[in-house]
């Protein structure tokens, strides 16, 4: 089945509710975003692979123009991958990585002859998270998906909460300096990973929050940015076009 770009919360409503034992394949993107170019055409592609398989939906999610799907998954980076069935939510996926994305795609695929076997699945009053245990990750694995959050988008703010609701007064001036510059950025909210709140601060050597990345390159938490912009009122642009 083709991809089907979601227009409204409604329409996203009665295509995850129409039929619960399809796997439904999520990807939420921005036109901002240079990683989301490749993994728009990688998408599109892998669902035109499987047109014929009626147990796979794909749907395609434009994260800043229906912010409120985007926070009821708490998508907090693009390009990312949620894999659903049975209103359950069996894999999640950040950043650029078509290899990845089609692994568990395969993982979680079942054939025709499987979904016939298969007893019909009792529909679910809302989508919950899928219990799994959890690995510890090693060093190295933490520092390449550091990494990765890093350069999920151009400009990247590692934040308490979201723009819409900052947890520290920190973070709530630095969302406004970037909105008064009128900066599209991407944003991980800190509180929802320890181990990525520990890590980044000595990824970035960098021991507070909010800490703000421009092209994977750390440019300092709240007073150094208010510094550089009072040296460079295009400290953004500048930055931008340096990295490039």
């Amino acid at each position: 089945m083709p991809v089907i770009e979601i227009k409204s919360q409604e329409q996203f409503t009665e295509l995850t509710q129409d039929d619960s034992s399809k796997l439904i394949a999520l990807y939420f993107y921005t036109e901002w975003a240079p990683p989301c170019k490749t993994m728009t055409s990688v998408f599109q592609t892998i669902a035109e692979s499987k047109k014929d398989d009626p147990s796979i939906l794909f749907l395609s999610i434009n994260a800043d123009d229906l912010s409120e799907i985007s926070e009821i998954f708490e998508v907090n980076a693009v390009p990312y991958f949620i894999l659903i069935r049975n209103a359950t939510i069996l894999k999640e996926l950040s950043g650029a990585d078509p290899k990845e994305f089609v692994s568990a795609l395969n993982q979680f695929s079942n054939t025709p002859e499987q979904q016939a076997q298969a007893p019909a699945p009792a529909p679910a009053p809302a989508i919950q998270k899928k219990e799994v245990e959890e690995v510890e990750e090693s060093e190295d694995e933490l520092n390449q998906r550091l990494k990765k959050l890093t350069t999920a988008a151009p400009i990247m703010l590692f934040m308490k909460g979201s723009p819409s609701s900052p947890q520290c007064g920190f973070s709530r001036q630095l969302v406004a300096i970037l909105r008064e510059h009128q900066i599209r950025f991407g944003f991980f909210d800190i509180l929802k990973d320890d181990s990525v709140r520990q890590g980044l601060k000595k990824f970035s050597d960098w021991p507070t929050f909010p800490q703000l990345y421009i092209n994977g390159e750390f440019q300092g938490g709240l007073d150094i940015i208010k510094e550089s912009i009072e040296e460079d009122e295009k400290f953004f642009e500048h930055a931008l076009e340096a990295g490039a």
